[in-house]
């Protein structure tokens, strides 16, 4: 089996790697939490500030009345060997060693004060501090702020509940051992720590109890109900501390010195003496120590279960963002090919009806081109009086003699020019469509956003080729129209001749060749050839359209971007693969995390089982 120390070494390597990923807190359970730690607890001015010191065995933390801790302070404990010497380092701070204390004490007030000012404020941001000595055993230890019970002048009214959910915060976690620290010169029953403790762990599973200050009490008390589990049972030993005095700290007394002390206090008092062998920092610090491992070994496969988890689920977010591109031209060009392709069928989707959007291209030529017809001016155009002065202008000083050909063609000419209008507005609706399913397949192509630069690249390559669509476009539709004026259908006139005039007088002044009815029948056989006309171009016109801008939309959309993207050097195009920053950020840190869950599992399965 591995030894203590390797186990509870190995996780906290495994909480700093998460530390500094940041994997810790957040939905769910993060690798951090899952992995246990001890957070100390205790109202101001209770003394657990020296029972850390007095675990770490060096003068190291901000000292002061009131709120002196007024963030989470994160202490992990690593054990050296004999020999070494000890060291602090700080998480915001990696690349500065400590190796005097006074410094980490400072750099703490430093930290804090960043923070939340020189107030008395409090934050729930973390400091993360490691201490590696030869004296302290490996532990993971969270000092909180001291729970109050009013607030002072510079706090808010807020600041009791803001404390107490700080602490809960932490507490309540199923994997959070609790050491909650109360003076022996305080009734238990009052205890700030015992109560939360309580609270959160009515069992007593998790919590062990330190009662400090037992040197200070009154002459003729002790605390032996406490430390013996009579006032308040807890599942662990309670144990008492003696921290250093006033006069001590103002002398500078080293820590392991006052180890030694505390140990000669206990070994001598007449009070505790019988339990001296379990009282003191030193056998504090060992007891949460076994105790840590035994949770450790057996939390194994819930924590194992929780990395397999973790894993699975990163290596699908890495899969959904796009994994890391290779650096090689041929690699580049393979992939920006890949992405186009994709886009490439989620654009035929569109308009081959799989996905939404193509619908609205027969739209335009189902109903807007119909509607666009209808609205021509013909009444306009082939009024009784236009008809007339057409007729008389294409006469000239000649009047016809039988039919007013040259009329009829400037009638039907001026006519059918109008067609050009509703052409030209079918070419830019389908163009328009077509630019806009351009953009929506861009945005639902999952493989292309997480390369900007080649988004803007398709989309003003797709962009120019469907503009040079739509002039091919245009230019067809306006010869279409140009020629149904250049040769009229004669079979529609020669039919008309043969039919006999209505109301036909041979006689009297109807015979005049200005009479209106002669003007009307020359506007309604013209109204009647527009109307075959526009009956062919309401079929011809859509056929046009299809055939030059979304039948080459769909076969030759990126030809062009083919040709020049494949004529580009190596650094053109890794510019074009360009991808988000934050994306590449995101991948980063999610292949870090990677790296880290996967190191813990099989760094846990060689110490664990061994």
């Amino acid at each position: 089996m591995a030894t203590m120390e390797s186990l509870i070494g190995l996780v906290n390597r495994i909480q700093r790697a998460c530390t500094v990923l940041g994997d810790y807190g957040g939905e769910g359970m993060s690798l951090w939490e899952a992995l246990p730690s001890v957070a100390v607890v205790g109202g101001q001015s209770s003394g657990k500030s020296s029972v850390l010191e007095s675990v770490v065995g060096r003068d190291f933390l901000p000292r002061g009345s009131g709120i002196v801790t007024r963030r989470p302070l994160v202490l992990q404990l690593h054990k050296l060997d004999k020999g070494q010497s000890e060291y602090a380092e700080f998480l915001h701070a990696t690349k500065k060693r400590f190796t005097d204390f006074a410094s980490v004490r400072r750099e703490i007030q430093e930290e804090t004060d960043r923070i939340t000012g020189k107030s008395k404020q409090i934050s729930n941001i973390p400091i993360h501090l490691s201490i590696y000595s030869p004296n302290v055993v490996n532990l993971t230890l969270i000092d909180l702020p001291g729970l109050t019970k009013v607030a002072v002048e510079g706090q808010p009214e807020s600041i009791v509940e803001d404390i107490e959910n700080m602490v809960r915060s932490y507490v309540e976690k199923p994997n959070c051992i609790i050491l909650a620290i109360s003076p022996a010169n305080q009734d238990i029953a009052t205890s700030d720590a015992i109560k939360l403790a309580r609270e959160v762990d009515p069992a007593g599973e998790r919590t062990f109890g330190v009662v400090t200050k037992l040197d200070l009490m009154d002459k003729g008390t002790n605390a032996l109900d406490v430390l013996e589990g009579r006032s308040y049972r807890l599942q662990h030993p309670w144990v008492g501390i003696v921290n250093r005095s006033q006069a001590d700290i103002n002398k500078n007394v080293d820590m392991i010195a006052a180890r030694r002390k505390e140990r000669e206090y206990f070994e001598t008092s007449p009070e505790y003496g019988h339990l001296s062998h379990k009282m003191g920092s030193e056998y504090l610090a060992k007891l949460l120590s076994k105790h840590l491992e035994t949770v450790i070994r057996q939390r194994i496969p819930s924590i194992i279960a929780l990395i397999n988890k973790t894993i699975d689920e990163l290596n699908a977010e890495l899969d959904r963002i796009g994994r890391p591109i290779a650096v090689d031209s041929g690699a580049q060009l393979y992939t920006i090919l890949e992405m186009c392709r994709a886009f490439d069928r989620v654009f035929k989707e569109h308009l081959d009806g799989g996905r939404p959007g193509g619908d609205r291209i027969y739209g335009v030529f189902d109903h807007q081109l119909p509607a666009a017809l209808k609205k021509l001016p013909f009444d306009r155009h082939l009024s009784l009086r236009n008809v007339q002065k057409i007729v008389s202008e294409a006469d000239g000083y000649q009047p016809h003699l039988i039919a007013p050909e040259q009329g009829y063609r400037r009638l039907i000419d001026g006519s059918i020019s109008y067609f050009k209008g509703p052409a030209e507005a079918s070419v830019d609706a389908v163009h328009f469509v077509l630019k806009e399913l351009v953009r929506k397949s861009i945005a639902e192509t999952e493989e292309l956003k997480r390369f900007p630069s080649l988004q803007s690249d398709i989309a003003a390559a797709a962009t120019e080729s469907l503009e040079k669509f739509r002039d091919e476009s245009r230019k067809t539709v306006l010869r279409l129209v140009d020629m149904e004026s250049s040769y009229l259908t004669v079979e529609f006139f020669r039919k008309i001749h043969l039919e006999p005039e209505k109301n036909s007088n041979p006689s009297g002044p109807n015979m005049d060749r200005y009479a209106d009815n002669h003007f009307r029948k020359i506007g309604s056989n013209v109204n009647a050839y527009i109307n075959m006309v526009c009956d062919t171009l309401k079929n011809s016109i859509p056929k046009a359209v299809v055939y030059c801008q979304v039948r080459e939309a769909k076969r030759s959309l990126l030809n062009q971007f083919y040709a020049h993207v494949g004529r580009r050097e190596k650094e053109q195009l890794g510019a074009m693969l360009d991808e988000d920053p934050a994306l590449m950020e995101r991948r980063t840190a999610i292949a870090k995390r990677l790296e880290l869950y996967k190191s813990a599992r099989d760094e846990i399965d060689s110490v664990a089982w061994k």
